[in-house]
């Protein structure tokens, strides 16, 4: 499935947070004049390569881990001069946070997303299910970037454009960590929704993770299509 939806200025902690006159004397006391500012994805990685002369598309991803559902890939090409504050990775965020800048990033920026189904995920495993869920959300932008930065250690082949991957990218770049709010967010939303057609799961509450809740619903009712029958417990064996 693929479906088209349409300066934050980096901090840093000083060197040294604490004040001493001579901090390598035994005994001498250090205050601490501040504790470390929280790491916050910034536009620096867009900057860098040339951005906004030269358009760039975060990507990230949802769902790699559940027994149940698909993984969601999302794509977004941020405006430099309307970029939503708050934007974070979307697992520092609160739900109604989540929601609130999902909804402004859908109004300000090119979003797309695509998902790969659990039978997709079957037929191969979870890594390339992920792949080819973020090159076709990246495909269906409505501009062609000139980069693409990406969540994690892989660049998905076939992409439409250079791709750089980005470890822990959804907390260094904003445009990462945009899509992940938007992957999270439309698969959380996916989850719920599959709940009216298979209630006994509970999806609506763990949207797929393999909570206690959800391991007991598997072993009394047994799996359903949209459960991942390459996973550990459902895996047969």
């Amino acid at each position: 499935m693929v479906v088209r939806l349409c300066r934050i200025m980096s901090r840093r902690p000083s060197d040294s947070p604490f004040s001493s006159d001579d901090p390598t004397k035994p005994g001498r006391k250090q205050t601490r004049l501040f504790e470390p500012l929280p790491v916050i994805p910034d536009y620096s990685l867009e900057m860098s390569a040339g951005s906004p002369v030269h358009v760039v598309a975060g990507i990230d991803e949802a769902g790699r881990g559940p027994l149940a559902g698909p993984v969601v890939a999302a794509a977004v090409i941020l405006d430099a001069d309307r970029i939503p504050a708050g934007i974070n990775d979307s697992k520092k965020l609160t739900d109604a946070a989540r929601f609130q800048l999902f909804e402004q990033i859908l109004q300000t920026a090119h979003v797309a997303v695509a998902s790969s189904s659990a039978s997709r995920i079957d037929r191969t495993d979870i890594r390339l299910a992920t792949l080819e869920a973020m090159r076709r959300a990246l495909a269906a932008l409505p501009e062609r970037p000139a980069l693409a930065l990406i969540d994690g250690r892989d660049v998905p082949p076939g992409l439409c454009c250079p791709g750089k991957a980005v470890i822990k990218g959804d907390a260094r770049s904003v445009s990462i960590a945009a899509a992940s709010i938007v992957a999270k967010v439309t698969r959380d939303r996916m989850m719920r929704h599959s709940a009216w057609l298979h209630p006994v799961y509970g999806f609506e509450r763990h949207v797929g993770y393999g909570t206690a809740d959800h391991r007991r619903a598997i072993a009394d009712h047994g799996p359903c299509p949209l459960h991942r029958m390459s996973f550990s417990p459902l895996r047969p064996g």
